[in-house]
């Protein structure tokens, strides 16, 4: 049927979307999974979480084919950013319910797209919310975005907007849900939102800074920094060369070539990780809470030997070389400015010899010159600056020759 009697006219909107591909290429494999449906219940155009998109046949006879360009590659972001998944968290967290919160979701969703897809081939769609129009900074996410506006006068002709619980996570009438047709199962979406990730990130050069950073994060996800703290302490405690010993309690296997000759075995020592812990001023209460417990888990992390594990506190200079029985024994004494390179000497002073140090600080000391003769872990308490009285003072970044984890950050 044609555009005339009421119906689809899908050949305009195929035709806008291999113009979106032309103008992103990098979304292409995105751009064909999607499997438009036609629906007279939506506004414009809005997608589910199944990879469908639903579209106004008005909307579509109505509106010009760079426009509709603009629209497909909008709404296919929403499904390639997860905003669907990420809706669905915040209304838990946060009890958002009813239509206004929808619509704050779905505006924070547009904003994080919009700031940065439209030009080089495709147009801005009449009516699409950017940051500037609710006076925002471009460049931030939907969390962000979503707690820094309210429903107002400057949002009151957004009311119309919706583009489906592929924006934000909570169901419409219109959906066909998990068994409609044309739908993608998790699996397949996943693929999807992979392909696309590796081509951007094959040649970065023609996405913007926003597609390179998500696609960075598909295909190098985040992980939580216990995990990593903890990868990275099993790493350096069991690195090669770490523990090794000789016994004669086990004789060698060789030994049966040596007649008359008994030859000791190798075997591998339980590894000893020295713990230092920054207790100056700058290192709040809470962070020495957490450095305790960050203690108690390198203890499990080793097997639950206790008596593996030392813990040096210092300030500006080092203290006592405490042996772990209990984490919550430990006296975390200080308070005055930093120096760690105390610490590393009486860690790396104690016998026996450790062979890992693991350093839990805010980064606000000097650095041994000189890398030590053992690995080393630095758990860094996250800090943006830190203003001394005379000037602003950028503290030395931790040195190369150490493995650094961000405490508190669920990224790398």
């Amino acid at each position: 049927m044609s555009a005339a009697s009421g119906a689809l006219d899908l050949d305009r909107l195929l035709a806008a979307r291999l113009h979106a591909v032309r103008a992103r290429p990098y979304l292409a494999t995105a751009l064909f999974a999607l499997h438009p449906v036609e629906c007279r219940s939506v506004p414009t155009m809005a997608v589910d979480r199944h990879w469908r998109m639903y579209v106004s046949p008005s909307f579509v006879a109505a509106t010009p084919e760079e426009e509709l360009a603009a629209v497909w590659v909008h709404e296919v972001s929403h499904l390639l950013r997860d905003h669907h998944v990420r809706g669905d968290r915040i209304a838990r967290e946060r009890g958002l319910t009813g239509t206004g919160a929808r619509l704050r979701l779905n505006i924070a969703a547009d904003l994080e797209i919009n700031d940065d897809i439209y030009g080089d081939g495709l147009v801005r769609p009449e009516g699409a919310v950017v940051p500037g129009t609710l006076g925002l900074p471009d460049g931030e996410l939907m969390e962000d975005y979503l707690f820094r506006f309210g429903l107002g006068p400057r949002t009151r002709d957004l009311a119309w907007l919706d583009c489906g619980s592929g924006a934000d996570g909570l169901e419409r009438p219109w959906d066909l849900g998990p068994d409609g047709a044309h739908g993608l199962a998790a699996h397949e979406h996943e693929a999807v939102r992979f392909r696309v990730a590796r081509g951007i990130a094959g040649s970065p050069g023609s996405a913007s800074k926003a597609w390179r950073r998500w696609a960075e994060d598909v295909v190098h996800p985040p992980q939580p920094w216990r995990t990593l703290l903890g990868a990275a302490v099993r790493s350096a405690a069991t690195a090669g060369g770490a523990g090794e010993d000789y016994t004669y309690g086990r004789p060698a296997r060789r030994s049966a070539g040596v007649p008359g000759a008994v030859l000791p075995s190798l075997r591998r020592r339980p590894p000893r990780v020295a713990v230092v812990v920054d207790t100056s001023g700058s290192v709040s209460d809470a962070e020495l809470g957490s450095a305790l417990l960050e203690v108690a888990a390198i203890a499990r992390a080793l097997g639950g030997r206790r008596d593996l594990v030392t813990v040096v506190p210092c300030d500006a200079s080092a203290r006592v070389v405490h042996p772990l029985c209990r984490a919550e024994g430990i006296p975390l004494l200080g308070g005055g400015g930093t120096d760690l390179r105390a610490g590393f000497a009486r860690a790396l002073g104690a016998s026996p010899r450790p062979d890992a140090v693991v350093v839990l600080t805010d980064g606000q000391t000097p650095w041994p010159s000189r890398r030590p003769g053992c690995r080393t872990v630095v758990g860094l308490f996250p800090r943006h600056r830190h203003r001394s009285e005379e000037d602003d003072y950028v503290p030395d970044a931790p040195p190369s020759w150490a493995r650094v984890v961000v405490i508190g950050e669920s990224g790398r």
